[in-house]
């Protein structure tokens, strides 16, 4: 990747989203911590650095040497960006008379100026902060105001060296994407050539000289990462991948048989291994959610290294692993946001296991996964299937885990499932998937008070799972759907729906 963008993260909420706006302009971009810079930075093109809860006038804020950067690499400050590049170049950077956050327009811009070319004054954008940049550095050039904030945009004087204190890789600034192919495209010269095809094809080329004539190990689960991995790797080394489908327990109803009857018209290598009992005994007992998810990944690993042992001279382990995992698992490439949740391939292998590791699809998002798969491909419908957690059922399941629990929320899953297909809901849903919550709540049918489990269903709208908004659903739907689940599972007698985004909330409860 000669020709990559890098952005600095300085643990901003919305770093991930600047990545996103790179990619969909043919981009190749990747999020390191600011604190990482990376020794060689010949095949970086251009720099964005990112927001950040700090104030760069605080003793703890990301202080990070720029001078391999400013001024010999085109460079973007993006809020705290801007704030930083004109505090620490003599510019006065103060706290804002009033928080400064939400929509706002442009209500100047310099004239002829090609960073804001093709955006017009009026123009809608995104500020967030509570500092504000009162003066400018000597040589910096205003370039563009909103009602509230003077110093909206400016250009560091001879240099390709700009900085903006609004967000244009969130929705709502409206030219945000137009003003960043602006940077990139015209100022820093970057052309746009990362494609799905050229992806597939770069990625099969380095594959080929990774792995040689190496056996390959691969999890599927049936979902559209492993399916897009498996595919890619198999264009890469055919006969050599080895797939195995490992029933954990936690699947939906029917998925094991189902998830291998589809494979096997693919031309993939797939062995179908029933290890439910062995997942399920060792989760026996434990309810906090992050042991949960460390003990199936350490079962999860456990199988494949039996498995391994089955398949003579294997020398890889391959995982559906993509960005978002490796985001959330390891804080933007190991950079100063906060850890969410740690997820069940990601971190690596014990030593005792002697396989590498190659993950084929680790710098996408799920978007960029399936236009890959499309490339490769793969039929529509199987693209089209919502996400479903590694460590399946367990994390939808509050509370320890027992078998009468998977029961009913396989359950009430397949009724949920299938009622989005049925009434041509599934896909207007980016996920969905039912919870089965720690309570009991009372209830009556017929003449008798019950005392039964409470489940809430869970459907989002979403483009990567960094961010996600709860779907509206419409009420006939929900209300079919509630009757349906209580009329026929078993010790559930209420339903709940969940209307809460993410952020603040998570996708999943666990």
């Amino acid at each position: 990747m000669q020709n990559n963008v890098l952005i600095l993260d300085f643990g901003s909420q919305y770093t991930q989203l600047i990545a996103r706006r790179v990619r969909e302009l043919n981009i190749f971009c990747e999020i390191k911590p600011y604190n990482h810079l990376p020794e060689d930075l010949t095949e970086y093109k251009a720099v964005i650095l990112s927001g950040s809860p700090y104030s760069v006038r605080s003793e703890e804020a990301p202080h990070p040497d720029l001078r391999k950067i400013k001024g010999k690499i085109p460079l973007l400050g993006v809020c705290y960006g801007a704030q930083y590049l004109a505090h620490f170049h003599g510019g006065n950077v103060a706290p804002s008379n009033t928080r400064e956050y939400g929509r706002a327009r442009l209500s100047s811009i310099k004239k002829n100026e090609p960073f804001f070319d093709k955006i017009e004054t009026g123009s809608q954008v995104w500020m967030s902060h509570s500092d504000t940049i009162k003066e400018l550095p000597a040589e910096a050039e205003l370039l563009a105001s909103t009602h509230d904030v003077e110093n909206a945009a400016f250009k560091m004087g001879n240099e390709n060296t700009y900085g903006i204190q609004f967000h244009p890789e969130v929705y709502h600034t409206k030219d945000g994407k137009q003003l960043l192919e602006n940077f990139l495209v015209h100022i820093a010269g970057l052309p746009q050539t990362w494609t799905p095809d050229a992806f597939v094809e770069t990625t099969v080329a380095e594959l080929k000289k990774e792995i040689g004539d190496d056996k390959v190990i691969l999890g599927l689960s049936g979902g559209v990462d492993s399916t897009v991995a498996g595919v890619l790797l198999h264009k890469a080394i055919g006969k050599h991948l080895h797939c195995i489908f490992v029933n954990n327990g936690l699947l939906r109803k029917n998925e094991f048989a189902e998830v291998l009857d589809q494979y096997e018209h693919m031309g993939l290598n797939v062995k179908g291994v029933d290890a439910s009992a062995r997942f399920l005994d060792a989760l026996a007992g434990e309810d906090d959610p992050e042991k949960k998810r460390k003990i199936i990944g350490g079962v999860f690993i456990d199988v494949f290294d039996d498995e391994a042992h089955l398949v003579e001279d294997a020398k890889w382990l391959a995982q559906g692993t993509i960005y978002p995992d490796r985001i959330e698992s390891v804080s933007a490439s190991g950079g100063p946001s906060a850890t969410i949740k740690s997820h069940h391939n990601v971190g690596g292998l014990p030593d005792y296991m002697k396989l590498n590791i190659v993950e084929p699809l680790k710098m996408l998002f799920k978007d960029e996964v399936r236009r890959v798969g499309t490339t490769l491909g793969i039929e529509e419908e199987r693209l089209g299937r919502h996400p479903f957690p590694g460590p399946g059922l367990a994390i939808r399941i509050l509370g320890d885990i027992t078998r009468e629990k998977v029961a009913i929320l396989q359950e009430v899953d397949a009724i949920f499932i299938k009622g989005l297909r049925d009434w041509g809901l599934y896909d207007d849903v980016w996920q969905a998937g039912a919870m089965l919550l720690p309570v009991h709540s009372v209830g009556v049918m017929g003449d008798e008070r019950t005392y039964e489990k409470c489940v809430a269903l869970r459907a989002v709208e979403s483009t990567d799972g960094m961010t996600a908004d709860w779907v509206n659903l419409p009420y006939e739907f929900l209300q079919k759907m509630s009757n349906d689940i209580i009329n026929k599972v078993p010790g559930v007698n209420r339903v709940v729906y969940d209307i809460s985004s993410k952020p603040p909330a998570t996708i999943e409860w666990e």
